[in-house]
């Protein structure tokens, strides 16, 4: 391991350098590339001096106890080295963690799309209720939510919703969400009080900036509409909503929600950009599912992940068998919890497909 952390000091030292030189401070891109590794690096090393020094420790008291010529040192010898013992053992494993390969995409802000499964209106609810959820959970991490566009269902709720998250480690967080939700319970418009079971599906996109996906634009037929459903202030009278259509893939984004034909221009292609390196990142996943199977995050976003039954008050994650008797808290974006069980275990495959790396 302290060869490990040598490797690392040594681009760590690297990183210090590049980030003084003026060439670098003038390319941000590059520079806030370098500035992340050094902040990540930095974590590393400083755990790393923490883990030496406990060695330094644990050697010194070894060498009084061998000596044991003063039998008051040696009894003081005898509490450093159990205190160095049981602190190497918690370093080692606290930079076991910190050395596992970091996603790049984990630091990104996410696009993500909410639509209605199975269950018809009641599923419209429910994907409402997702986005709630969601919402909350997000404000509560100091998060930025901002709707790109939306469908709402006859009956409340969303057909479909899609919203831009920004923050810190965004990706790393919500990537745990993406694939189907279940909700099991007595929807509003049933008489007979029999629980119906219906469906929603999370996608979340890593937002990709325009270094990560080449967009073509001649490939990109933009169509200038006005838009539809609650507006004011001319919003529905000027043709600001937007419509691309990316003709290779097939691929349509719509965006209307801001009053301005540039603002929702913009967006759109943000969602485009998303869903373009998406299927990119599909591509990596499942080679590297070759190497790896993730229970976790396989990126299978047609896979049942999650179930919400409201007569039991029970949420259940299907790729953990976690249980949880909190739906009311859950539901109201309390999903923590969840989510750091979730990286416990993708934390410990991890772990696993990288011992030899140690």
């Amino acid at each position: 391991m302290l060869e490990k952390i040598q490797i690392i000091k040594q681009r760590f030292d690297e990183v210090n350098d590049l980030i003084i030189q003026p060439d670098i401070i003038s390319d941000q891109q590059r520079y806030t590339k370098l500035m992340k590794e050094y902040k990540d690096l930095k974590l590393i090393v400083d755990k790393g001096e923490e883990y030496k020094e406990a060695l330094d420790n644990k050697s010194e008291a070894e060498e009084i106890l061998a000596d044991g010529s003063d039998a008051e040192m040696v009894e003081m010898a005898k509490m450093q080295l159990d205190e160095a013992k049981e602190s190497i053992e918690k370093l080692e494993g606290e930079i076991r963690f910190m050395l596992i390969p970091k996603d790049p995409d984990d630091a990104k802000n996410v696009v993500v799309e909410i639509r209605a499964g199975t269950g018809g209106d009641e599923a419209s609810i429910f994907a409402g209720d997702l986005y709630r959820m969601y919402s909350k959970y997000c404000s509560d991490k100091g998060w930025k939510v901002d709707v790109v566009s939306t469908s709402e269902g006859t009956s409340g709720g969303f057909k479909e919703i899609i919203f831009e998250v920004s923050g810190e480690d965004v990706y790393g967080t919500l990537k745990f969400e993406a694939g189907v939700h279940r909700v099991q319970r007595v929807p509003q418009t049933e008489t007979q009080g029999r629980v119906h079971t219906s469906a929603a599906t999370v996608m979340v996109l890593p937002e990709a900036e325009e270094f990560d996906v080449e967009l073509d634009m001649t490939e990109v037929r933009i169509e200038r509409t006005t838009s539809t459903g609650p507006g004011g202030q001319s919003v529905n009278t000027t043709y600001s909503a937007i419509k691309l259509h990316h003709e290779p893939t097939g691929m349509i984004v719509s965006c209307q929600d801001q009053k301005s034909s540039h603002k929702n221009l913009e967006k759109a292609l943000k969602v485009l950009r998303s869903r373009l390196y998406e299927i990119e990142l599909a591509k990596k996943q499942a080679a590297d599912s070759a190497k790896r199977k993730s229970m976790v995050s396989s990126g299978d976003r047609s896979a049942k992940i999650r179930t919400y039954n409201y007569s039991q008050g029970r949420v259940t994650d299907h790729r953990i068998g976690l249980t949880l008797y909190d739906l009311s808290n859950i539901i109201d974006g309390d999903i923590q919890k969840i989510i750091d069980e979730l990286m416990l275990a993708e934390n410990t495959e991890l772990l696993k497909a990288n011992d030899d790396v140690i």
